[in-house]
């Protein structure tokens, strides 16, 4: 078998890999949903970018109810994308190119259309396996408690039977009982399932959320311990999956959100988890000093357990990094995807591109959103094709996650942007989309893919030293990392003079006429 790009066993360490959202990256078959024949389409245009792994949102059998978090068969392909056969087809295409899979695991809640759940409300056994409670008030007509759902609303409803399920996301997604020793024995065996088929990790959804207080109490925020985030448990059963995971060669990457950066590195202790992402860094604003300090915050959080950093830019649930930095006053709020001033997307562009290489040059791993390498913007969807639960959720206060899912431009010229042949896609694509296009982007040498397809090529010279950080102007980053690469991002308002170098490796854009580096800029130098 062919050597992976990365072959050492620590490749996870400094990986570039690529987030595949299944539905909307390629629809191989016409029907308007992209698929596994679409993906298996396209690996060469993966292997040609550089990647070291895919990650894969989930793929298997799903009402869809929340994009495919609402899991119903871990060990099915939903019939929308494909089959087992043709997973296991891709993961192994996919390693012929030296290109890892890594799958993604919902552990937190199943769909309320798992054969567990549907027993449940048929009084069943698997009742056991969830959070089923009477609810208060002389007639249990309130909930058990005051918990929130993370989508908004109440995190309960009601039964016929007049009882009550927890579930932190949305009612469609009932959460699992992890005090319950066939919940842990499932969860062990569908990795073991996985790792079998050839995956080389899995990356954990809602990593902190899984147990609960048993007592289900009610709480102010900010107290401790919480009743269902981070809790002491949860390290009992990531040793149990570490060990397991240790047999196959196989890594997992945990969606740990969590402000105490001591009680963040526990989850990375050397039998734990492997990687966690970093939302810090995603979540700062363009400005110098904010990403200078979330930089060396998660760097400091990591170095007590030895695990590297993950960088990322942009996710499935998080508005495109494009449209985010094109806002002039920076003033977005995360919390409702709201901004103060209008979006400028020659100014969004031109950061993002300069935050592909500050991403790019960091010490760990960087993850890229399937279309950021396209310099993709977040799109309005109409609100009567709107998908995403946290829209309605929310009332319509939220707009969702549907902007930043939208099918991706392969072709220009090509019904749909190439997305596919026969059927709209299950989300409208923007008019000007084709724009976008990857066949364009390709034969353009200044563009968004030629600057990510070249980064990636060259983001080896930066070696596997510690960042160091060099004297710079107020508002301009610069640092190397011991092999004689450094690198410059200009956040400031004027022009900034470059460091001693010898040659120049990579711009996000042009040098001004007196060589000096333009504001919204980065460079790669050589020492």
């Amino acid at each position: 078998m062919p050597q992976p790009r990365h072959a050492s066993a620590q490749w996870w360490r400094s990986a570039v890999i690529y987030q595949v959202y299944v539905r909307s990256f390629a629809d191989g078959d016409g029907d308007g949903t992209g698929d596994l024949a679409g993906v298996r389409a396209r690996l060469p245009y993966l292997a040609g970018l550089g990647v070291d792994a895919l990650w894969f949102t989930p793929w298997y059998v799903s009402p869809m109810k929340d994009g495919g978090y609402d899991v119903a068969d871990y060990r099915a392909i939903d019939p929308a994308f494909g089959t087992l056969a043709e997973a296991e087809k891709l993961i192994a295409e996919a390693r012929e190119l030296g290109i890892r899979t890594i799958v993604d695991i919902v552990p937190n809640h199943v769909s309320d259309q798992h054969p567990w759940f549907r027993s449940a409300l048929a009084d069943g056994p698997e009742r056991a396996l969830f959070h089923f409670r009477p609810g208060r008030g002389p007639h249990g007509e309130l909930p058990p408690n005051g918990w929130r759902s993370e989508f908004g609303g109440p995190a309960w409803s009601r039964l016929p039977d007049g009882d009550w399920y927890l579930h932190l996301f949305a009612p469609e997604q009932p959460d699992l009982d992890w005090s319950h020793p066939a919940v842990r024995q499932e969860h062990e065996d569908i990795l073991r399932f996985w790792f079998e088929r050839g995956v080389a990790g899995v990356r954990i959804d809602s990593a902190a959320l899984l147990v609960k207080d048993p007592d289900l109490p009610d709480f102010t925020e900010g107290e401790a311990p919480h009743p269902y985030v981070d809790r002491d448990e949860l390290h009992d059963v990531y040793r149990s999956w570490r060990a397991i995971a240790d047999e196959y060669g196989g890594i997992f990457v945990g969606e740990v959100w969590l402000p105490d950066t001591e009680r963040f590195a526990r989850y990375l202790r050397p039998d734990e988890l492997h990687t966690a992402f970093n939302f810090s860094f995603m979540t700062c604003p363009w400005d110098a000093g904010r990403l200078r300090g979330a930089i060396d915050e998660t760097i400091a959080e990591h170095a007590p357990v030895g695990a590297p950093a993950t960088w990322v830019l942009c996710n499935h649930d998080v508005t495109r990094t494009v449209t985010r930095y094109g806002r002039a006053d920076t003033g977005f709020d995360f919390a409702t995807k709201a901004f103060g001033t209008p979006t400028d997307l020659a100014l969004g562009t031109r950061r993002a591109r300069a935050a592909a290489l500050l991403s790019l040059a960091l010490p760990g791993a960087v993850y890229v959103y399937q279309g950021e390498e396209l310099g993709l913007p977040e799109a309005d969807i109409p609100l009567d094709r709107i998908e995403d639960p946290m829209h309605t959720r929310s009332g319509g206060i939220d707009p969702g996650r549907d902007g930043c899912r939208v099918p991706l431009p392969w072709a220009a010229e090509a019904p749909y942007a190439g997305f596919g042949s026969r059927e709209e896609p299950w989300l409208p694509q923007p008019a000007d989309w084709a724009s976008y296009a990857a066949d364009r982007q390709a034969a353009d040498p200044g563009s968004m893919l030629a600057l990510y397809r070249r980064a990636i090529e060259l983001r080896a010279a930066f070696g596997d030293g510690p960042l160091v950080w060099l004297p710079a102007p107020d508002g301009v980053l610069a640092f190397t990392r011991g092999r004689g690469a450094t690198c410059v991002v200009n956040l400031a308002d004027a022009p900034a003079d470059l460091p001693a170098h010898t040659g120049l490796l990579l711009g996000s854009g042009p040098l001004d006429t007196e060589g000096r580096l333009p504001k919204d800029t980065a460079v790669w130098l050589r020492a």
